[in-house]
């Protein structure tokens, strides 16, 4: 077995853990609210999970040679090992089983939402040619992890302390918390169907700088490039501009139309109640205090992390390899934005006393943000960062 199938092999391993490891925390949740045998097991397999991982990361490493984050697979793989990695600090301190059920699962549909681009390992493009790859990108991952903390605590807090028999701004918005979440999973089930379709197409056009091009589609194509000529399969129902890659587009359209079939099976077949409402007894069983305090240390310890990484090696990097330390390329500009979102969080926070729904709010928002800039400014937009 080379290392490459040794490193598939223990990235699927760690996922079967996180998930048994899920499994007991929701065990641990149905008693008391503190540490219990369950859940002492539930953070044991995560842990032995995390390190699992981890072998996966280095085999990958030793394998492909060079650090495996350079494209949207072993980026998002490794935010999600991130995540865990935060969520793991923080459960030492606080050991609230609660936080376990709902951080853990965020992380697993982030490694499974990973598992679905293209995970061939290919040359490094020049410009990643850098020690500044590994620097640059695994310590503003390391820092998002730990933001994302912060998000599964803003959002038990919300769910604890909305009342969904009366009508409100939260309930509303908590439910398209939910829908994105769903969309998420609806984009897996969506590719994993497809795949075992083999719906593949190909389409060929002229890019910007005259030079001929090719999209490879998995998913039945709805969008397409301006002038496309068909290769295989089948034609865009719609044509879009070069400045944006439309085989992305059509990916990000897949997954809110799984989404949408997933949300309305959930909420109006299975659930029938608003998917926020059905977490309610698991969101009860976290204090409100606790939750608030685990947002708080969770953003002041991952924000300066996070700026370390996706701001101040990103414009050394920038520098060393375009000649500038900022270009407002897409990417960069939003990193700026989750910098300052997390900064305002802070300053209102601190300065202004913003506590309960209103520092919750802001912590499912800057994980938003987070997501946008991950899915989103990664699929849709062409930029110098636009190398998955």
């Amino acid at each position: 077995m080379n290392l490459l199938n040794l490193s598939g092999n223990l990235l699927l391993t760690s996922f079967i853990l996180y998930l048994i490891s899920t499994g007991f925390f929701a065990v641990a949740t149905s008693g008391k609210k503190g540490p219990s045998r369950s859940g002492k097991i539930a953070f044991t397999l995560a842990i032995i999970g995390f390190a699992t991982q981890l072998g996966y990361f280095f085999t990958r490493w030793a394998g492909a040679g060079h650090v495996p984050v350079s494209n949207l697979y072993e980026y998002t793989t490794f935010f999600g090992m991130m995540m865990v990695l935060g969520f793991l600090i923080v459960y030492g301190i606080y050991r609230n089983n609660v936080l376990g059920l709902v951080a853990m699962p965020v992380a697993l549909l982030v490694i499974a939402y990973a598992s679905m681009f293209p995970d061939e390992v290919q040359p490094l493009i020049p410009a990643l040619q850098s020690v500044w790859l590994k620097i640059h990108v695994t310590t503003a991952a390391l820092g998002e992890g730990i933001l994302a903390v912060s998000f599964a605590t803003g959002l038990l807090y919300l769910i604890h302390a909305t009342d969904f028999r009366k009508e409100s701004k939260t309930r509303t918005w908590l439910e398209v918390v939910m829908f994105s979440l769903t969309c998420v999973v609806g984009y897996i089930l969506v590719g994993l169907l497809f795949n075992a379709l083999s719906t593949n197409a190909t389409i060929e056009y002229v890019a910007k700088n005259g030079a001929t091009m090719q999209h490879d589609y998995t998913m039945p194509v709805l969008t397409g490039p301006e002038g496309g000529k068909v290769i295989s399969g089948s034609g865009a129902v719609v044509e879009l501009p070069n400045f944006l890659n439309a085989n992305k587009v059509n990916t990000v359209l897949w997954s809110l139309i799984g989404g949408l079939v997933l949300y309305v099976l959930l909420r109006f077949v299975i659930l029938r109640k608003r998917l926020a409402e059905s977490l309610k007894p698991i969101a009860r069983k976290i204090d409100l205090e606790t939750a608030d305090e685990i947002s708080y240390r969770a953003i002041a310890i991952g924000l300066p992390v996070f700026i370390l990484g996706g701001l101040i090696f990103a414009m050394i990097w920038a520098q060393m390899a375009w000649s500038r330390y900022w270009g407002w390329d897409p990417k960069e500009v939003w990193a700026l934005i989750t910098a300052l979102f997390y900064v305002f969080y802070l300053h209102m926070r601190i300065q202004r006393g913003w506590i309960g729904k209103k520092s919750a709010w802001l912590c499912v928002g800057g994980f938003g943000v987070i997501m946008f800039n991950l899915v989103f400014v990664n699929l849709v937009v062409a930029g110098l960062h636009s190398y998955a």
